[in-house]
């Protein structure tokens, strides 16, 4: 009978810890990222997005606690930000943001955001005059 009991536990245990298995996967993770295009729609920005030093073209998602915040409302092309949140099928969905200066960002990050700065300060020079 002991032993039954024992077998139910572990057989209950080993069902619990793959119950668990989805919410690891939603884990908050730290990502930097470098706005690679004009944002037409806020809740959809395209960035350059390093996780643990691999860089990849990512959707950053804005939640709508992350719409209302001053400095998304106000993001533009080359802007550096310092990311948590989750990547998810459809890119990187947003819990919290930062803007940052570009020299903070990773090595793997820098080049793409002084390009993009070289290239904004281009198109926009012209204008000024």
């Amino acid at each position: 009978m002991k032993r039954a009991a024992v077998i139910g536990c572990v057989v209950v245990l080993g069902i619990g810890v793959f119950a668990l298995d989805p919410a690891m996967a939603e884990e908050e993770i730290v990502a930097f990222a470098v706005v690679s295009e004009s944002p037409k729609d806020k809740t959809r920005v395209s960035a350059k997005v390093a996780i643990e030093g691999t860089v990849t073209d990512l959707k950053l998602l804005a939640s709508e606690t992350i719409l209302s915040n001053l400095i998304w409302k106000k993001i533009e092309i080359c802007h550096a930000m310092k990311l948590e949140g989750q990547k998810v099928h459809e890119g990187f969905r947003v819990s919290s943001v930062r803007m940052i200066d570009g020299a903070m960002l990773p090595m793997v990050l820098q080049g793409f955001a002084g390009d993009c700065l070289l290239k904004k300060a281009l198109e926009v020079a012209p204008l000024v005059d």
